[in-house]
């Protein structure tokens, strides 16, 4: 995707004290430099719900911690790995709660996008039943999780997109690419909220999200760049994240130091202080929730776990129901995902 001008001077990042050292945060086979590194700000659950609206509209994202109950999240771990306690993913003699990756049997086809892919048709027909078993069904419709999205959008009713996206992404697997998530929810022009789900504790460098400070500017030039640019396109093409104008993953690029040279040229050239951006990483704890604006940057860290834990997470967007009503959202996203099906 052709870079576009950063639109404001960002503010200041929430950046490393010299007491903590950065972590070796690595993303697919390259590593970023401790000096682009900054730290996620977290917000108590019990803030006052102006607080952690207004950290959503001047950061792009609020870190929420202990939105769900420990034990919930952690039994929805358990079920989830359970589910391929025969398979060979998890190491023989321990428990599925605790998803440690069988290094002894790691194959190349458990190191694909997301560093989680199934091996074979079993596991692929196991994956895609755990998106709708009953568990997780009332997992991602827990109460206290229903009940902030709507106080923070002050939404009296809202709408889950069916499509939602477990994955467990195990050590030495790849990561995600850098991308925002209106990327690949183009149809309709509804506004829609991102909550990242980690299921269980996910420390910085087990795979976590990493987010750019203060992008949601950059997300939004970028993607109006992409509306001009896509003028002639087919209907199909345009909310399509594969067509001729994307990248083949439809990510923004595949490494953030890469994304980083790319756009803080054109900010030099611009004369915008792009040096300012930094990625923003967190040790995650079961129970907490990332809430995330539609044009935030963001993407995964590598998973270099020292137990070998899997990484487990859904990710769940959210549309006021109104909006969803009056068919301001695309319907493509209600089916429930499958590996096939191009979204």
């Amino acid at each position: 995707m052709a870079a576009a001008a950063v639109v404001d001077a960002p503010r200041p990042a929430h950046t490393l004290t010299a007491q903590q050292s950065p972590p070796q945060f690595r993303i697919n086979e390259g590593h970023v430099a401790p000096s682009q590194l900054g730290w996620l700000r977290s917000t108590p659950a019990d803030a006052s719900i102006e607080e952690i609206r207004q950290r959503l509209q001047d950061d792009g994202y609020v870190w929420v911690k202990s939105v769900q109950p420990r034990e919930d999240v952690l039994a929805m771990r358990e079920h989830f790995f359970s589910q391929f306690s025969d398979t060979g993913l998890l190491k023989p003699g321990t428990a599925p709660v605790d998803g440690i990756y069988n290094t002894a049997d790691d194959v190349s086809l458990h190191r694909g996008v997301g560093g989680g892919n199934p091996r074979g048709d079993e596991e692929l027909r196991r994956l895609t039943d755990a998106h709708t078993t009953a568990q997780y069904l009332d997992f991602v419709s827990h109460t206290a999780l229903r009940e902030m999205v709507r106080d923070i959008m002050s939404w009296d009713e809202e709408v889950m997109l069916h499509r939602t996206l477990l994955r467990h992404c195990v050590p030495g697997g790849s990561s995600t690419g850098i991308h925002y998530d209106r990327l690949f929810l183009r149809g309709g022009d509804a506004f829609f909220l991102t909550a990242w789900v980690p299921i269980g504790d996910v420390s910085s460098i087990g795979g976590g999200l990493h987010y750019l400070s203060n992008s949601v500017g950059l997300g939004q030039a970028l993607e109006d760049d992409y509306d001009e640019r896509s003028r002639d396109f087919s209907e199909q093409d345009k909310i399509s994240a594969f067509n001729r104008n994307m990248a083949a993953t439809g990510y923004l690029a595949d490494h953030p130091e890469e994304f980083m040279r790319e756009h803080r040229r054109v900010a030099e050239v611009e004369g915008t202080a792009a040096k300012g951006f930094k990625w923003l990483i967190a040790n995650f704890e079961a129970g907490d929730v990332v809430f995330h604006h539609p044009c935030t940057i963001h993407g995964s860290c590598g998973n270099d776990d020292p137990s070998g834990r899997i990484r487990l997470s859904t990710d769940l967007r959210f549309y006021d129901k109104k909006d969803f009503d009056a068919g301001r959202a695309d319907n493509r996203w209600m089916n429930y995902w499958r590996v096939d099906d191009k979204l």
